[in-house]
């Protein structure tokens, strides 16, 4: 999925506006519309669909907001690092890795932080959680280090599905490497999900590391090393319907 040209507000529509300017998804914006928290210079706004003339000054309880240009980045993300917004245990989080000239930047698809590999974040809140929507099935594909080697039955048995607190979880496929190690593609995101599904069948996870998400691969990126994502690369992003 591509991301849009580069907002300059003309004629942008007000939820999508504010979307552009980190606040949230397009309808959590439209929250803050209809919450009457939002001023067009300043100007009560009071719809979702009204349009942002260019160069307008845009508020949100008080406080200057712009749109800011689309920007969409694939990160490696190392063991060790988390995808929270603060670690309480002081431990590095994400934005650590990042320059701060990009902004708020929202996070799609969080890896725990013992796991590593491919991380979307981008500054579009609504590209964001549309990417990140379980209905929208995005393939995500993981390279897993077990305790020990599975054999046959076990992996047909993540491919039926096994019952965990959040429902029922199943591999979309799942393919043994050799060893101790498994190809495994998921469409679905419960937490944990990869290590709580092999716990059920009394295996444990030693090493954790997503591959791909929709057709972007992690590629030879280093853990920590990030890149901004061209139009082309956006693309391989298409949700899957």
């Amino acid at each position: 999925m591509p991301a849009d040209p580069a907002p300059s507000g003309e004629g942008m529509r007000l939820n999508r506006y504010l979307a552009a300017a980190g606040l949230g998804s397009r309808r959590g914006c439209e929250e803050l519309i209809t919450a009457r928290r939002v001023r067009i210079n300043k100007r009560q706004a009071e719809s979702p669909a009204e349009r942002v003339p260019a160069g307008a000054h845009v508020t949100v309880d008080g406080r200057p907001v712009k749109a800011s240009q689309a920007v969409v980045i694939a990160l490696h993300k190392p063991r060790g690092v988390v995808c929270t917004a603060a670690a309480q245990d002081k431990r590095p989080i994400i934005t650590d890795l990042m320059p701060r000239a990009f902004g708020r930047l929202f996070t799609v698809g969080r890896l725990d932080a013992d796991s590593e590999g491919l991380l979307i974040l981008t500054n579009q809140g609504d590209l964001a959680q549309q990417l990140a929507h379980p209905k929208n099935k995005v393939e995500k594909e993981y390279r897993v280090k077990l305790d020990r080697a599975p054999d046959a039955a076990a992996l047909r048995q993540l491919e039926k599905g096994v019952r965990l607190e959040e429902g029922m979880a199943r591999a979309e496929r799942i393919q043994l490497l050799g060893g101790k190690e498994v190809r495994m593609v998921l469409r679905q995101g419960m937490k944990r999900q990869i290590r709580l599904m092999f716990r059920c069948l009394g295996f444990t996870v030693e090493r954790l590391k997503r591959t791909r998400i929709g057709g972007l691969e992690l590629g030879h990126l280093v853990p920590g090393g990030w890149r901004v994502l061209s139009a082309h690369d956006q693309r391989k992003l298409e949700i899957q319907t």
